[in-house]
């Protein structure tokens, strides 16, 4: 079956959305989300949107702190452009009926790690499902929008997928498997937005969702996109302990109001060895590399983080979320400490983008954490990830529209060709497979890296990709099969970009090469 649309959207979270919104006005769009509308990594956004709404904060210092935190790694032209339209982007939110705090008519702000004023608007703790359901509403209120849940996306069409068969890289929209008929269906369209996340699943702990198997980045790779900085890999420092309950996110403003963390068999407060003067509140990779020297060093499951020191009632009106949750499983954070462990949080580098939100492929935008816009450079600033989905879904949306009339009508496309596979008998390959690649990512690419370890990983996944594509070409498709295709495939472009990295700088820190080069370089990747 052949679906045509005007755009197709992949991601149904805050950079799809933002640009489905934008281009509607005058254009039929399509979003394809994977799972639920509300599955990906917006909704589980805790924290907030940073943006210079202060009095005494400005710009310059907004776009200082995130050079900071980046390493220096970012691109200052783009930090520059993003920043500079944050305060509109909050209130287009607002417009749209995001519910953010307010004292006295004010937004109330927060502070964050990193962040040297308060400057993170915010709904209570659970920022990001208060934003996905306003987008959402207003997506599903409009009539040139159309939202298909349960849709896997296989991989991009280009040229190469035509009738008359070209080699020119345009994208023509994407195969995607429609869940519940188990059909593949061909969604043709004149410009298609990539919004599809990050790569989070690749790792063993991450607090980024089920479906966060590196999507985009695989798809676009294949159809010929670079990559850059896919090395500079986040972990968040305080993901919950907790044997029942996978990746729940502590957020960082339990720490920006006054949490501390201590080694739960010493007693210590530990970050006054790591980072004296910012203690709780440094940069994340500073803390999540401390907090997992704890636990390595003295052998700890866990390590603890304590806000009891504040009223009761300051903790449970700041993060009524987390509180009710922690009560749940026999943890009260008014009373005592909450047992968090660090986990892969955010995937800083990806598929490059310009400020048009343009991939090197034509055809192509993209926008969110799919990409490497220059904007977090060697190390995401707390609560900037928001923001880089508002202004780069809207860039995707301008660009397209400006250049509308030169974008050629749609050829013909080649439908999926499935007359050579069978169902599969052996899911359980898949599974086996799938924890493998996590295991040995989280052991051999983690937080502190050697190259020997980086050369094992390396070794491993070339074992695995003849393994993983005999296994493609014999086998109808399943989510579970796209997303094992995935995973390695991403996997492999961490390691590469990890092992060309011969320095120490943000979230890459590799014993071989503890120093930080004087010049600040992207790996690019190049298919």
């Amino acid at each position: 079956m052949t679906d045509t649309h005007d755009v197709l959207v992949i991601g149904s979270g805050a950079a799809g959305l933002t640009a489905a919104l934008e281009l509607a006005q005058t254009k039929k769009v399509l979003v394809l989300a994977k799972g639920k509308l509300t599955s990906g990594s917006t909704a589980w956004a805790q924290g907030g949107i940073a943006a210079v709404l202060d009095a005494g904060d400005t710009f310059e210092n907004h776009i200082r702190d995130t050079m900071v935190a980046g390493g220096g790694l970012n691109d200052l032209e783009t930090v520059e452009f993003v920043i500079e339209r944050a305060p509109a982007a909050i209130d287009r939110l607002c417009e749209l009926g995001v519910p953010f705090n307010r004292e006295e008519g004010d937004l109330h702000l927060t502070r964050e790690g990193g962040h040297s004023h308060r400057r993170i608007v915010h709904v209570n703790d659970a920022t990001g499902w208060a934003v996905q359901a306003a987008l959402l509403k207003a997506a599903e209120e409009n009539p040139n929008i159309t939202l298909l849940p349960h849709q896997s996306c296989i991989d991009l069409i280009t040229g190469r997928n035509q009738t008359e068969y070209s080699g020119s890289g345009r994208v023509w929209g994407a195969y995607a498997l429609d869940e519940e008929t188990g059909e593949v269906v061909t969604h043709v369209a004149r410009a298609t937005v990539l919004a599809a996340g990050g790569a989070g699943r690749v790792y063993l702990f991450s607090t980024a969702p089920r479906g966060a198997t590196g999507d985009g980045i695989a798809m676009a790779w294949r159809a010929g996109a670079r990559v850059s900085n896919m090395e500079m890999m986040q972990f968040h420092p305080t993901c919950l302990y907790n044997l029942e309950v996978k990746n729940f996110l502590i957020t960082e403003a339990v720490r920006g109001e006054g949490g501390r963390l201590f080694n739960p068999v010493t007693g210590e407060r530990y970050m006054e060895k790591y980072d004296p003067e910012r203690m709780e509140l440094a940069p994340r990779d500073i803390v999540a590399r401390a907090n997992d020297d704890q636990i390595k060093r003295y052998g700890l499951d866990y390590v603890h983080l304590d806000i009891s020191h504040q009223q009761p009632e300051f903790v449970m009106e700041h993060f009524p979320t987390i509180h009710e949750k922690l009560m749940g499983l026999g943890i009260d954070m008014t009373k005592g400490p909450i047992p968090v462990v660090p986990a892969q949080h955010y995937t800083c580098g990806g598929v490059k983008i310009g400020l048009d939100a343009k991939t090197d492929l034509p055809g192509l935008w993209a926008a969110g954490e799919c990409t490497e816009s220059g904007l977090h450079g060697a190390n995401r600033l707390a609560s900037n990830s928001l923001l880089e989905c508002f202004v780069f879904g809207e860039a995707a949306a301008k660009d397209i529209l400006e250049c509308w009339d030169k974008l050629d009508d749609p050829p013909k496309i080649l439908p999926w060709d499935e007359s050579r596979v069978t169902d599969s008998d052996e899911e359980v390959v898949i599974k086996q497979n799938w924890t493998e690649i996590r295991r040995f990512m989280w052991n051999y690419v983690g937080i502190v890296r050697t190259t020997k370890r980086l050369e094992r990983a390396g070794n491993r996944i070339e074992m695995l990709r003849q393994e993983v594509e005999d296994y493609y070409g014999s086998f109808r498709v399943t989510t579970d099969l796209i997303e094992l295709r995935n995973l390695l495939e991403c996997a492999n472009l961490i390691v590469k970009s990890a092992l060309k990295r011969h320095e120490s700088r943000g979230l890459h820190f590799i014993l071989d090469y503890p120093e930080t080069s004087p010049v600040a370089r992207d790996t690019l990747l190049i298919p």
